[in-house]
């Protein structure tokens, strides 16, 4: 017993050194990358609390790895051609020709904004569909599909091999025989359950398919942080979908939820191209090879009248710019801002500029879900509702089933779709990708569909927020203060 005793006070001094070591070094680690003080914060508590799991998650998720070792852009001629389309655009945005309404005139500078940041070329003349739920959306999109003559382009974060995609698995090996050119990307995590003789198959079949920064050691570390969030398909370069649901049954039928509510949107025109561009560096980065071919960039006809920018947005970034984006329709926004996001756990600047709006009087509305798919993060989003509630934003907790909508309508006249969370997440780490929309038809559609959501939810109050369970106020508060890992 003794000498059991004596290895028990060997090892205690070793462990307490060991653990001070880990917390220095993360503290230092990140505080020399001057990453957000809010995360360094975040990851020393971790530390602290949970040593042992804490600094194993750090290891995993917690570098911030150059983003030019994630995925390189320059030099690919897509970007190069997009880059100047985009400064061309900057030059002549200030004849005004291309603001026909005078409301638009207000939004000047969040399309500047978005030509600086993102190289997001405005395109006009854009037919567009906003799809809502997955009947409406999938029915689309397996009739594109099916229609398709000489490519189709999919891009998406969950592929499941269950019924839906199934069908749709079916149906490309299919088009595959009739000559037509199949490309995948799938997020390695997000498809995480798609398993080898999944792959093989389509391979097999003619398609070409890759996985997005696969998750094998030993290049863990470098690659489960930055995941590939997009949902994106290009069907002949003439239409073309982005939006919320991925390709999964309970994106049809709800799941465990019973209903999922989602949104998405479909494209025909030069706003295609834009999408086509993204996929291209995207499948560049996956394969090695540039789909420059004019076939996969084809001349449009004008076939509406919708002006779009579609905004994309990453680590390999060098701006946010879909957070910026946001962050200056919020800024800007003269009568209402109205949000449907899943998960809200905005950065210090977007919640800034959402007390701002509120408090300056213009109708800030949230809506959420009562019920999430994701603990964590739901009780980091409740953290956030007091401080929203004091500064006069409304919020909203959907009932009917799972709000899975990232949509955001502004003033009658912006409306952005697309695959982004109001999260740190979705802002910083993942690749992303929205489309701005800049329609007074689009936007009063969208506000409307917005108002039928809200009769499906419960308004919560300054009243009877505060009277929840004193244990959940702590939970909450706990899962805020790791929410810029989550």
């Amino acid at each position: 017993m003794e000498v059991f005793r004596d290895i028990i006070e060997f090892i205690n001094p070793i462990i307490v050194v060991i653990y001070i070591i880990s917390i220095l070094f993360v503290a230092v680690f990140t505080v020399l990358e001057n990453r957000n003080p809010l995360k360094t914060i975040s990851w020393v508590l971790v530390l602290i609390f949970l040593p042992v799991i804490g600094f194993i998650f750090f290891v995993f998720f917690g570098q911030n790895f150059r983003k030019e070792k994630i995925i390189a852009r320059k030099g690919l001629r897509n970007v190069d051609v997009l880059s100047k389309m985009a400064h061309a655009q900057i030059n002549h945005l200030a004849d005004g020709e291309m603001f026909t309404n005078p409301a638009l005139e207000e939004k000047r500078n969040l399309i500047h904004l978005l030509l600086h940041n993102s190289y997001a070329v405005v395109t006009i003349g854009n037919k567009i569909e906003v799809l809502q739920n997955g009947p409406a959306t999938f029915a689309s999109i397996i009739e594109a599909i099916e229609n398709a003559e000489h490519f189709i382009h999919l891009e998406y974060y969950i592929f499941a091999d269950d019924k839906l995609g199934g069908k749709v698995k079916e149906i490309l090996k299919r088009k595959v025989k009739e000559g037509v050119e199949v490309r995948m990307i799938l997020d390695d995590v997000g498809s995480w359950e798609l398993k080898k003789p999944f792959y093989e198959e389509m391979r097999n079949a003619g398609i070409q398919i890759f996985s997005f920064l696969e998750v094998r050691f030993p290049n863990l570390t470098s690659k489960v942080n930055y995941r590939n969030h997009r949902k994106i398909l290009i069907v002949d370069g003439r239409v073309g979908y982005l939006g919320g649901m991925n390709i999964a049954d309970r994106y049809m039928d709800g799941g465990v939820f019973g209903f999922w509510r989602d949104t998405h949107l479909k494209i025909e025109g030069d706003a295609v191209n834009t999408l086509q561009t993204v996929f291209s560096i995207d499948w560049y980065f996956v394969s090695q090879t540039e789909l420059d071919d004019p076939k996969y960039f084809p001349s449009k006809k004008i076939t509406g009248d919708k002006m779009i920018q579609v905004v994309a947005s990453g680590p390999d970034s060098d701006w946010p710019g879909i957070k910026m984006g946001i962050f200056h329709a919020i800024a800007s926004a003269r009568k209402y801002v109205y949000i449907a996001t899943p998960y809200f756990m905005p950065n210090e600047s977007v919640l800034m500029a959402l007390k701002a709006a509120a408090m300056g009087g213009v109708d800030v509305r949230v809506v959420i879900p009562e019920k999430s798919d994701a603990f964590l993060t739901h009780l980091s989003t409740h953290s956030y509702i007091r401080e929203m509630l004091d500064a006069k934003v409304r919020f909203f907790f959907y009932q009917k089933g799972f709000l899975h909508s990232k949509v955001i309508i502004i003033d009658d006249m912006v409306s952005s779709i697309g695959t982004a969370n109001m999260d740190f997440r979705s802002f910083e780490q993942n690749f992303e990708i929205t489309a701005f929309i800049y329609d007074e038809e689009t936007a009063l559609n969208l506000k409307e569909d917005y108002m039928s959501d809200l009769k499906e939810s419960r308004e919560v109050t300054l009243e009877t927020w505060p009277l929840r369970p004193r244990i959940e106020k702590i939970k909450e508060s706990f899962a805020r203060l790791i929410s810029p890992l989550l």
